[in-house]
């Protein structure tokens, strides 16, 4: 069989041969011809699968090594036979990890009190669960908004937006690109979103940049309703708005969940599921060991400062945030090769805490570190 694979996956080069022909294509240039004779293809948000794509390919089997499916026409392929596969909570520990870098930057930056500060999260899946954990842990109030899942659980657990946006001080969306249907999320952060919202609340937004209209963001941003945005997810991209990523505090290039943690699962999601479907021998495949960070080990009675800045130092170690605002702000015109060349980036769990205050490293095994 033929299948065709996104060049930017990343640890699948040779695994597929001895059973198929393979081409390695540039997501975006994957095109109904190179399709013609494909069996399957293996993608990321950068193909748009639909009629136009797919209509009178041979194509059995998409799987994309992403959480969200909003680039497949997922109900022209369920009435044309054709299997869509892709990797729910892949990524959810890499934005957790990004999240908590931001969340630092904004305690830093405009001296937040986290006990004093109230962290809404709207959308609490795989993602959202994790980012409201972290928050916690830094110590800071949190309030959930998920309607289906309010619906599904008949729980008490859940606000509803208005209270959550009248309440929060910072603002933090995770939900999936919904074009229809009573929890429809596309220009879910409209005019009415931002006028309940609270003056000078801090937004952040790792979901998909067609949940916000940019338009109004930008107007409230310089009006100071918003006192500071962090954006990781744009409209158009790679062709984003650039007075926008200007005015953000924190721009970065579609990468929260870019960890290689996360791309390792995400290719290893799509892979089993497709090996199932071809009933091919590698149903429990996993990728080889991931490289190990540089300075792995870190002794947090080296480091100064209170148990918020001690955390704050051992995440910062991991990743910050900053650096990729800076690349992105500096060159906002190479998105996307920020993005495709994304640089290694190991979660929590690839470092390791020690040192004698016991309670701040309960906390820090608490947001995954070992």
């Amino acid at each position: 069989m033929k299948i065709i694979i996104d060049n930017k996956i990343p640890l699948l080069k040779g695994l597929l041969e001895p059973w198929a022909d393979v081409e390695y294509v540039q997501g975006e240039k994957i095109s109904k011809e190179i399709l013609q004779d494909a069996d399957a293809m293996l993608i990321r948000t950068r193909t748009l699968c639909n009629a136009d794509l797919l209509r009178g390919s041979d194509v059995k089997f998409i799987g994309t090594a992403t959480i969200g499916t909003d680039h497949i026409d997922t109900d022209w392929c369920n009435k044309n036979g054709i299997f869509v596969a892709s990797a729910p909570g892949c990524n959810s520990g890499s934005v957790m990890q990004y999240m908590c870098s931001a969340l630092l930057y904004l305690i830093q930056k405009y001296n937040i009190q986290p006990e004093k500060t109230t962290t809404g999260i709207i959308g609490v899946g795989n993602v959202g669960s994790k980012v409201a954990d972290m928050a916690k842990i830094l110590g800071f109030n949190v309030l959930l908004n998920d309607p289906p899942r309010e619906r599904a659980e008949k729980s008490n657990i859940f606000a509803s937006l208005d209270d959550l946006l009248n309440t929060t001080d910072i603002v933090s969306i995770h939900v999936p690109l919904t074009l229809k249907g009573i929890d429809r999320t596309i220009g879910l952060a409209d005019s009415g979103f931002f006028n309940k919202i609270r003056k000078n609340s801090f937004l952040i937004n790792t979901s998909r940049g067609a949940v916000i209209d940019e338009g109004i963001l930008l107007r409230e941003m310089e009006r100071s309703k918003i006192k500071a945005a962090i954006l990781d997810v744009w409209n158009n991209e790679p062709l984003i708005n650039r007075a926008l990523l200007r005015k953000a505090d924190i721009g970065t290039p579609h990468i929260a969940g870019y960890s290689s943690d996360g791309k390792a699962k995400g290719s290893a999601m799509i892979i089993r599921q497709l090996a199932e479907f071809f009933d091919l021998p590698l149903k429990e495949w996993k990728p080889a060991q991931l490289k190990e960070p540089e300075r792995q080990l870190i002794d947090i009675d080296k480091l100064e400062g209170n148990d918020l800045e001690i955390i704050s130092n051992v995440v910062m170690h991991t990743y910050n945030i900053e650096n990729d605002s800076r690349l992105l702000k500096d060159r906002p015109e190479q998105f996307e090769k920020l993005r495709g060349d994304y640089p290694d980036r190991r979660e929590f769990h690839a470092y390791e805490v020690k040192g004698d205050n016991k309670l701040l490293i309960n906390r820090l095994r608490a947001l995954g570190f070992r």
